[in-house]
């Protein structure tokens, strides 16, 4: 998931999933600009069925459920408020036993709304459905939120006591995961309150995004098109649709930029003065200890990637104007295809193939795991009007299995998007086996299972490719995946950064926004590309800095530990297969250093950043030899 992509949902905690429903058939529906011809060489497409979960938005087991869960969250609290200190290590298993059934009985629920939703964000109906069930979910966790406040409060002591009880020591990585926030911790009635306000403030604003996105029609070519068709197009054959899409988003963009802006200014408000009365030094650092990973680590990644700006964004990208015949390119261009690739369509079908045997290559384990969600319609694919663009994973609960949504277009990027979120929806099924409270991956390792699956595929293809000119055409879009994924995600988080620090001396106009996204794109992307005033709004529709702020580092992250991590499978295949499917099966059990110590990787080494951007310069360089 790049920035064409949507939110990967890569933890329960921050389950902003979209919508869909089971859709009867297999439907294909092509973009706007492709032909019968084409959609033929794609091929039927598949669509999921939640019904694993519920049949439909109206199944009675919604309500029985909901019901449910109030009763036994008020239940909980009658036994369990106020008097954590004074449990016994038995008693206490039984008291987080009970939470996590809660959790899971709620994340279903939640789940199942927000999938539905994704399905179709025009449908009133299902935006109602999920709203409703949001609220009362919300309202129904109110109950138990008294449980991890007082964990909170708990003395060292005291814990270390209940742990001596040996069951209990399995949720020891989720209590110290809950612990982390504990000089952050306000008083009972305010985290109530923010508890209970979330539904009616930052979630809202946050509806409104996704549902304005979800409207809008971009005008390109006399055709009007959803945010998705118009970005697929941004990669076409053809300059000048590349231009009349990269110019008619911008217009589209630009004619909303007042609402996204106060979307924009309020939640980077209400991150300030929740920040302010959690004592958070920095915006980022709310979203670092989420994520269990030290300040400096990512501060190390952020420097690492910026200093390499000139080595490797501005040096590919004036390698590429060249291929194009240009002096510089136009923003439109910059994802587009190269003069020699003849823009193949890669069916369903054969991108199930390539991905699958990619994967089996690797683990038999893994690929049959991967099988799972092709043949049990746990995954849906074809594009279509209201449904949420981009791609995304969802785990929904370890009790069910997780859904990925694509917008499938038969292009080789799709492929490897379908390679990436295959990658998060089985290390979702590996780790889901930790259960509700520990299957949750850090955003900083949920990447690593996604851009490995990508690498494999990546690299089984070059492997199959005989022709060089294909072989230079495959090398070079995985380099712009790669420039997309760490250069474009770190200059986004500048962009983040940025914006928060000046939300904090007032709001920023639409204008004062686009300037400080020009600068950043210009800093990052180099001198090899060029804008025109419109693209300052192309800030606009990146949906991660609305739900997540912060996020967006976890792919630079992810993509440079994944450099590291081949390197280390090349260097020394045997057995690596093995400790790599134990590390997707720890979920969240262990942290980063954890995982990484049996492949001899540590993120916290000054030189670990380095050996991940070294691949990506090392791509470029094969790139430049080849002429």
């Amino acid at each position: 998931i790049r920035e064409e992509r949507f939110l990967t949902v890569s933890s329960r905690s921050m389950a902003r999933v979209e919508n869909a429903v089971t859709f009867p058939g297999s439907i294909l529906l092509p973009s706007a600009d492709s032909g019968a011809a084409e959609a033929a060489k794609v091929g039927p497409l598949p669509n999921w069925n939640l019904a694993d979960l519920y049949a439909s938005p109206s199944a009675p087991e919604i309500e029985q459920d909901l019901k449910r869960a109030a009763s036994e969250a008020a239940g909980f609290r009658r036994s369990y408020e106020g008097k954590l200190a004074g449990l016994g290590g038995a008693d206490f298993l039984a008291a987080v036993q009970e939470y996590e059934s809660l959790q899971e009985l709620m994340g279903k629920l939640m789940s199942y709304a927000q999938l539905a939703y994704a399905g179709n964000m025009a449908d009133p109906e299902l935006a109602r459905f999920q709203q409703n069930v949001s609220e009362r979910v919300n309202a129904i966790s109110v109950e138990v939120l008294f449980f991890t406040l007082e964990i909170n409060k708990l003395e060292d002591s005291d814990l270390e006591a209940k742990l001596k009880h040996g069951p209990v020591k399995r949720y020891k990585p989720w209590l110290d995961a809950v612990r982390l926030f504990r000089k952050h911790q306000l008083s009972d009635e305010v985290e109530r309150l923010l508890h209970e306000k979330h539904v009616a403030g930052s979630a809202a604003w946050q509806r409104l995004f996704d549902e304005t996105m979800a409207d809008m029609r971009f005008e390109v070519q006399g055709k009007s098109l959803t945010s998705n068709e118009a970005l697929n197009l941004l990669t076409d054959r053809d300059p000048v649709r590349r231009k009349a899409a990269g110019e008619g988003l911008a217009k589209g963009l630009a004619a909303q930029k007042r609402l996204f802006a106060l979307v924009t200014n309020t939640l980077a408000k209400d991150k300030d003065i929740e920040d302010k009365w959690r004592s958070f030094a920095r915006p980022v650092s709310s979203r670092n200890l989420a994520n269990q990973v030290e300040d400096e680590v990512v501060d190390a990644l952020v420097s690492a990637v910026k200093a390499s700006y000139p080595q490797l964004s501005h040096r590919y990208y004036r390698l590429k104007a060249k291929w194009m015949g240009q002096e510089a390119l136009e923003y439109w261009d910059r994802n587009a295809p190269l003069p020699s690739d003849d823009d193949r369509l890669v069916s369903w079908a054969d991108a199930r193939k390539l991905v699958l045997e990619a994967y089996g290559a690797f683990s038999p384990d893994l690929a049959d795991v991967g099988r799972h969600f092709f043949e049990k319609n746990w995954i849906d694919a074809p594009p279509r009007p209201g449904k949420a663009p981009g791609a995304f994973a969802h785990p929904t609960v370890p009790s069910a299995h997780p859904y990925l949504l694509l917008n499938y277009h038969g292009r080789t990027r799709d492929v490897m998007t379908l390679a990436h979120e295959l990658g998060h929806g089985v290390h979702q099924v590996l780790a889901g086996p930790q259960g509700q409270l520990l299957a949750d991956t850090p955003l900083t390792l949920a990447e690593t299972a996604s851009v490995f699956g990508e690498m494999l595929t990546f690299q089984a293809m070059r492997t199959a490719e005989r022709e060089p000119a294909r072989r230079k055409i495959m090398l070079a879009a995985k380099v712009e995946d790669m420039l997309n994924t760490v250069v474009r995600q770190i200059a986004f988080v500048e962009f983040e950064t940025r914006i928060h620090d000046e939300r904090r001396q007032g709001e920023l106009t639409p204008e004062r926004i686009g300037e400080i996204w020009m600068d950043v794109q210009r800093e990052s992307l180099g001198p090899a590309i060029t804008y025109d005033e419109e693209y300052r709004w192309y800030w606009t529709y990146i949906p991660h800095f609305i739900h997540t702020p912060f996020y967006v580092y976890a792919y630079a992250f992810g993509d440079c530990l994944v450099n590291s991590l081949y390197a280390a499978y090349q260097d020394a295949p045997a057995g690596f297969a093995a400790k790599y499917l134990d590390m997707l099966r720890a979920g969240g059990s262990k942290r980063h250093r954890e995982l990484l110590a049996p492949f001899g990787l540590d993120a916290a080494d000054p030189g670990f950043w380095q050996k991940g951007l070294g691949v990506i310069a090392g791509f470029i360089a094969e790139l430049e030899a080849m002429g």
